[in-house]
């Protein structure tokens, strides 16, 4: 399998108001299975604006192993033309994750629903990469 850079889609938006906005829906959210965001969960642990450090060691875990070349985490907002156009002609909902390498190009890691199920957990999120990308991940 070719590198893969991982595109991590969060279900908010960047700028100031964006922010603001996610932290409202957060904050009013009730069902617990159904997160506002999930990706944000595990990256960033909910509210705060700096990655955890449990992401952190995933992420450096994720590009030791050499099949993952770059994860790129990007708002909703923060998404070039092609990418977005990718998200709504696969009427794709966020959060989510994509992959892209030469052979495949752009396709679809996990969707929102799977994103939900780690509760926020990055090592439970890294086990299902691994599992994702085969045995080039197994000896992480």
């Amino acid at each position: 399998m070719a590198a893969t850079t991982l595109y991590i889609l969060y279900n908010a938006d960047g700028s100031v108001m964006g922010k603001l906005s996610y932290g409202y829906r957060k904050l009013t959210n009730k069902d617990k299975d159904k997160p506002t965001c999930a990706a944000c969960d595990i990256t960033h642990g909910g509210l705060s604006l700096d990655e955890t450090p449990q992401w952190k060691a995933a992420k450096a875990q994720l590009l030791k192993g050499g099949a993952v070349k770059d994860v790129k985490q990007f708002h909703r907002d923060e998404l070039d033309h092609e990418t977005k156009e990718y998200v709504r002609s696969q009427g794709l909902q966020f959060p989510m994750v994509l992959a892209r390498d030469e052979e495949s190009g752009l396709r679809p890691v996990m969707k929102s629903d799977e994103l939900a199920a780690f509760k926020g957990d990055p090592q439970t999120f890294l086990d299902k990469i691994r599992e994702y990308l085969g045995p080039s991940q197994s000896n992480l």
